[in-house]
C-alpha cells in the first residue's frame, strides 16, 4: 500500500478527521454523499498507506504552565555520538521534538519549560551534562503566530 494516491475524497476525509478526528463515519458519509462503508474502507487504506498515522489529543502548553518554548542548536563532539546522544534527549520530558539536521548543527530541539529558571536548569543540568554535547545555542520563540498541519 506504499503508492497509495490519494483523490479528492481521501482529501476531504482528510480535512474533515484534521478539523476534528472524532467525528464519525455517518456524518461523514453524509456530508460527502457516500456509505459510511466507502469511509470506512477509505481511511483504512489510508492506514494501511501510512497516510493516517494515528490520532492524538492537542493541549495547550501554556494552559498546563509551560510558558517557555525554546530551540536548541546542538553541536556534537564527534557524529558517531549521535544514537547515544539522542536516547538521553529522549529520557528529557522537557524536549518535545528533535531532528537530525544539515547545517550548522547536528541536533536541533524544541523544548517546553516552565519558566527561564527552569530553563536554566534543563540546560545547565541535563542537556549540557551530556557528555557527547560540544556545545548548544538557544532560541527563546516569542510567539508561534502559524502552527499547522500539512494539508494534503
Amino acid at each position: 500500500m506504499e503508492n497509495y494516491q490519494i483523490d479528492n475524497l481521501d482529501k476531504q476525509i482528510l480535512h474533515a478527521l484534521m478539523d476534528n478526528a472524532r467525528t464519525a463515519y455517518a456524518e461523514l458519509a453524509k456530508r460527502f454523499a457516500v456509505s459510511a462503508g466507502t469511509i470506512h474502507v477509505r481511511i483504512e487504506k489510508m492506514k494501511q498507506a501510512g497516510i493516517i498515522t494515528g490520532t492524538q489529543v492537542s493541549v495547550n502548553a501554556k494552559q498546563l504552565g509551560y510558558d517557555v518554548c525554546c530551540f536548541i542548536g546542538i553541536n556534537l563532539n564527534n557524529a558517531r555520538d549521535y544514537p547515544q546522544t539522542l536516547l538521553h534527549l529522549k529520557e528529557l520530558e522537557e524536549v518535545v521534538e528533535a531532528y537530525y539536521t544539515t547545517g550548522n548543527y547536528s541536533i536541533f530541539i524544541k523544548v517546553m519549560t516552565r519558566s527561564i529558571d527552569h530553563l536554566q536548569d534543563v540546560l545547565i543540568n541535563k542537556i549540557q551534562a551530556i557528555e557527547a554535547i560540544q556545545s548548544t545555542e538557544t532560541l527563546i520563540s516569542l510567539q508561534n503566530p502559524i502552527s499547522r498541519s500539512v494539508m494534503p
